[in-house]
């Protein structure tokens, strides 16, 4: 078995025991029984309307690159997106790059590329929301002030790293080629068309009004996620001001960027119990609140990506085949 794999499964299984440790099922299965379906409807709407969102950006992010319909982006995007889910250790994020180079003129790697401003964007959004949420909760422990902190270090030094790279580009791929220098020649050269196309992908941010319209866009869809996890509030009753929503949604973005095993499992429910755990929700009703919300989330993404996944099917193997013909 595949070593990142093993280590997932591992964690998960961890996380899960601190997740259910003394938790008696029984209370479990009845807050479940008191939910109101009509704010579990519309959680599952926001969820679902963030998918849509998501795909319509990184339509706008490749646009200088070529021009894609929407149903193309949204059903590429669903299929990524259950890859993302299905297999472990985060080799999913090759999935729409690979499947949008299929259906159009643009490189794979200049499409990884755009995956990285889409990565970029959102830790802006974020942040955002995170130095907000610091703000307006004073009485936050001090690990989450620390990984706040830790996070707009790396949101930076990402920030930094591709402006470096579109406006610097000349010296920059200078400084690799003369890293390149030192593997053999065939080899140089693949890798540094490779890095041309990978750069491409960044165009976007060179427009000034595409990139505010893309950060604005990026608010809406994490704002869009908070909603999610609001109206799921609202249905387990939980008298819980909007800002603990907030809270919950940094806390899962931090928990599910670490790699457990697939769907998110295990890392998902023990982010939501801690974020509710803030605001003095009990053990079980958020165990509760981090089943029903880990279900319609992987269950809207397995369905969709289901859907679509007969139009637009792939292996690691065809995705590892693809960039290596790029690098031709």
């Amino acid at each position: 078995m595949n070593k990142k794999l093993l280590f997932g499964i591992m964690l998960g299984m961890i996380l899960i025991y601190f997740s259910i440790r003394g938790i008696h099922f029984d209370e479990t299965i009845a807050h479940l029984k008191k939910i109101n379906f009509g704010y579990a409807v519309g959680s599952l709407f926001f969820i679902v309307f963030m998918q849509a969102l998501r795909s319509y950006r990184w339509g706008v992010i490749l646009q200088p690159l070529g021009k894609i319909s929407q149903l193309t982006l949204f059903a590429v995007t669903s299929v990524g997106f259950l890859a993302i889910a299905a297999i472990p250790a985060r080799i999913g994020e090759l999935a729409r790059p690979y499947l949008i180079a299929q259906k159009s003129p643009i490189k794979m790697s200049s499409a990884l590329g755009t995956i990285v401003v889409e990565r970029v964007l959102d830790s802006l959004a974020v942040l955002t929301i995170t130095v907000a949420v610091l703000i307006l909760q004073d009485d936050l422990p001090s690990w989450m002030i620390k990984s706040g902190v830790i996070f707009f270090i790396l949101t930076m030094a990402m920030i930094a790293l591709v402006a470096g790279l579109v406006w610097r580009r000349e010296t920059a791929v200078g400084i690799i080629d003369r890293i390149l220098r030192r593997i053999p020649g065939k080899l140089a050269q693949a890798v540094h068309k490779v890095i041309h196309h990978f750069i491409d992908g960044f165009q976007v941010i060179t427009d000034v009004k595409r990139l505010f319209y893309l950060l604005i866009l990026s608010a809406v869809v994490w704002l869009v996620d908070v909603a999610a996890i609001y109206a799921l509030l609202l249905a387990f009753d939980f008298n819980l001001p909007a800002l603990a929503a907030f809270v919950v949604m940094v806390i899962l973005i931090a928990g599910i960027a670490i790699p457990t095993a697939p769907g998110f499992i295990g890392n998902w429910h023990y982010a939501c119990i801690l974020g509710l755990s803030l605001f003095g929700v009990a053990r079980p009703e958020a165990f509760s609140f981090a089943l029903v919300y880990h279900f319609l989330s992987i269950a809207t993404v397995v369905i969709l990506g289901v859907i679509f996944l007969p139009f637009n099917r792939f292996s690691i193997s065809d995705m590892t085949k693809q960039m290596n013909k790029t690098k031709g």
